[in-house]
């Protein structure tokens, strides 16, 4: 059975991160068009070299290399946070669940 107290848990974790759940979505979106940026400026060292030539070097950068490290990072936040919040947010779904079953059975709240 799932208590109310691990309900209010849920609640709290919800509220308590919204704010650092919206940074590590706007740090994934940010990190998305920063490696955009990098490679267009790796790409622009390469004058005189083709499109493809200069995209391979780009790729390879160190710059790149250490942009394409830092998006890994926060798309790794971004989803572990996903999760905890999903997790929360199911768990208050069941509990909703249990709760009307409950009230159903006429047993009411434990």
């Amino acid at each position: 059975m799932i208590k109310e107290s691990d309900i209010d848990k849920c609640l709290s974790y919800l509220r308590d991160n919204a704010e650092k759940d919206a940074q590590a979505r706007a740090e994934r979106h940010y990190m998305e068009e920063w490696i955009k940026t990098v490679r267009a400026q790796e790409q622009a060292k390469c004058a005189g070299m083709s499109i493809a030539a200069s995209e391979v070097q780009a790729r390879i950068s160190s710059a790149y290399v250490k942009a394409l490290d830092a998006y890994k990072a926060a798309v790794f936040e971004d989803e572990r946070r996903r999760f905890l919040r999903g997790a929360a947010e199911v768990k208050i779904e069941a509990w909703r669940t249990q709760s009307s079953n409950l009230r159903a059975e006429g047993k009411g709240y434990q």
